[in-house]
């Protein structure tokens, strides 16, 4: 059985982001192990905050945690940057990631700009 949060869109592609981070960063050299961490840290971040946001009761709280959310979508983008530059992602997969964190940037926008509309 579901909890509520695993069946939203959003927290689904957060996760599955989360899961190409993790996949990327095995393949990270000795010597990069504070940009794989902190890479790894906002990815899961994003999915963590949103299922947290969810159990929330108040319209305050679930927008905090969404709104973290969203800053930590904001946090993987230049955590990319160097990992392209190094050599440690092709372009292709950088924009890729990139259109991804586009795609539930906007999502998590809906889900908080959501929350202005719906009595709870």
């Amino acid at each position: 059985m579901a909890i509520m949060f695993e069946n939203l869109q959003v927290y689904q592609k957060a996760i599955t982001f989360a899961d190409a981070i993790c996949t990327l960063i095995r393949d990270f050299p000795r010597g990069y192990f504070f940009l794989a961490d902190q890479l790894k840290r906002a990815a899961l971040s994003i999915a963590a905050n949103i299922a947290e946001g969810n159990g929330r009761f108040t319209k305050p709280d679930r927008r905090n945690f969404f709104g973290i959310a969203r800053g930590s979508v904001q946090e993987c983008v230049p955590l990319l940057e160097p990992a392209a530059r190094q050599g440690l992602l092709k372009p292709a997969g950088q924009e890729l990631l990139k259109t991804d964190l586009e795609e539930i940037a906007r999502m998590l926008s809906g889900l908080i700009n959501g929350l202005a509309k719906r009595q709870l």
